[in-house]
């Protein structure tokens, strides 16, 4: 009896469990490919739920910064005019009203002076944004530099 070599990987039965593992591989990568996807929308949209909720909140509190707006507007006219009222019982109304219109011009000139200094340190280019996305180019051409 002569003996021949045995290769078991070409009997039929290793041939059909590794064509089932590849077929599983295949349908594993599938599987996980889809489910990403399906996180990844589900993700965006509780992004994006969040954001309404935010902005909900947000628009509220912007109404109630208006109207303290519009209340201090109001209480600094009646000021004004108190004021007026008041210095018109020891002079004459015209003066008075003078005083308040001087009082009020400088306090702009005051402010306008401020924002304008202010403003003077506003920077509109993001420059810690270009510079990293410059980095982030650099190392995209040179990945291992």
């Amino acid at each position: 009896m002569a003996y021949t070599a045995h290769r078991p990987d070409t009997e039929p039965e290793v041939r059909d469990r590794r064509a089932q593992d590849d077929a599983s591989i295949g349908e594993l990568l599938s599987a996980v490919t889809s489910d990403a996807q399906k996180l990844f929308r589900q993700e965006v949209e509780l992004a994006k739920a969040e954001i309404r909720e935010e902005a909900a909140k947000a628009g509220k509190a912007a109404g109630m910064y208006g109207g303290a707006g519009l209340a201090g507007y109001m209480t600094i006219l009646f000021a004004s005019l108190a004021l007026t009222f008041g210095l018109a019982n020891v002079m004459d109304w015209g003066w008075a009203a003078l005083i308040v219109t001087v009082l009020w011009g400088v306090a702009a000139a005051v402010m306008y002076v401020m924002g304008r200094s202010r403003m003077k340190q506003v920077h509109p280019k993001p420059e810690r944004t270009v510079q990293t996305l410059k980095e982030d180019a650099e190392w995209a051409r040179h990945p291992t530099s």
